[in-house]
């Protein structure tokens, strides 16, 4: 199983990079991980719908670039299912055996996720109504993709 996460902007905190790096590791012996990162659309704090229409199609488009046609795509959105632990390993665990063993999770910038993105994703995904910042988004999914291989495999997981 290949496991990609996209995400838009490159990560600048050091704790957030050191804990993506942790689990990174500890998904080695399981699945191929990774991690790429897209470049961001540089614009002012404040835009028109217009010019965030324009940003997250820009980004999109990068995106877009680093997904491989067979990949199964899934988008983290407001909009999205909501998965327990449980189910998002289930998800994993059916992809691996009857769809695509190329599984890839989008998380968009600051403004969201393009249109053609959303359009090419399979499914959509809700960590929960709150808002996370994007970039602490991918630790916790990275978290999660490491907790869901750990249920699959029927091993322990410590927190």
């Amino acid at each position: 199983m290949h496991i990609q996460i996209i995400g838009v902007g490159k990560l600048k905190e050091k704790y957030l990079v050191q804990g993506i790096a942790e689990y990174s590791k500890r998904l080695t012996p399981y699945i191929k991980f990774q991690m790429t990162e897209v470049n961001d659309e540089k614009a002012p704090d404040t835009l028109s719908d217009a010019e965030v229409k324009i940003v997250k199609d820009k980004e999109g488009e990068r995106i877009l670039a680093q997904i491989k046609p067979d990949a199964h795509v899934v988008a983290l959105t407001l909009d999205g299912k909501l998965w327990s632990s449980e189910e998002m390993a289930a998800e994993i665990d059916r992809l691996g055996t009857y769809g695509s063993s190329h599984l890839v999770f989008v998380i968009g910038g600051s403004h969201g996720i393009g249109d053609e993105v959303l359009k090419r994703a399979q499914q959509r995904l809700c960590f929960g109504r709150m808002t996370l910042p994007h970039q602490l988004m991918r630790l916790v999914l990275v978290e999660q993709v490491y907790r869901a291989v750990k249920i699959n495999r029927g091993e322990p997981y410590h927190k």
